[in-house]
């Protein structure tokens, strides 16, 4: 995995010490092994980062945060992968998360209002909830076990290749000298 790219998008644990309304989290963002940008570091923010964001609840942030630290997984990446659900792309996803719970638990599945409001979400709340809860869980997990089999991957295949050039090289000066 390009580690020098990661590093350049992350921000620097020093600066994020300093803001004021992160004080109260200074112990736990100035832990270094929750920065480390590891095959495994990465891969656990992978999980924990996609697992909450399709999480329909409040304080995704402070979820993925809490399970960094618990999975010792990369923390910037963990809460930064939250924002996948933004206030554009959450009606989509949840809508999807709650088709997918419907069909999980066999229920019908109601048809999107051709225009969304705040009140519709409100009256079909209790009435979606046990299918939208399911189909999150479920996306939830399934994503989060995808995105890090597919970090893993991608890195062990990155490393291979890293090394297949680096001998390749070692070789060529060899030949070359000869």
């Amino acid at each position: 995995m390009p580690r020098r790219l990661l590093q350049r998008y992350l921000p620097h644990p020093e600066t994020l010490r300093r803001q004021r309304s992160l004080r109260f989290m200074s112990h736990l963002i100035g832990n270094p092994s929750l920065w480390m940008l590891s095959r495994r570091s990465v891969a656990n923010a992978f999980f924990v980062g996609l697992f909450c964001a399709l999480l329909p609840i409040p304080f995704q942030m402070a979820l993925a945060a809490l399970g960094a630290w618990s999975l010792r997984a990369n923390l910037p990446l963990s809460v930064g992968l939250v924002w996948i659900t933004n206030p554009l792309t959450m009606p989509l996803i949840f809508y999807g998360n709650y088709r997918l719970g419907a069909w999980l638990l066999n229920l019908p599945a109601q048809a999107a209002p051709a225009h969304l409001s705040t009140e519709w979400i409100a009256e079909q709340m209790l009435e979606a909830l046990p299918a939208l809860a399911a189909g999150s869980l479920v996306a939830a997990i399934l994503a989060g076990v995808l995105g890090s089999l597919t970090i893993r991957l991608a890195w062990r295949w990155q490393v291979s290749r890293s090394w297949k050039r680096r001998a390749r090289r070692r070789r060529d000066r060899l030949d070359n000298r000869a």
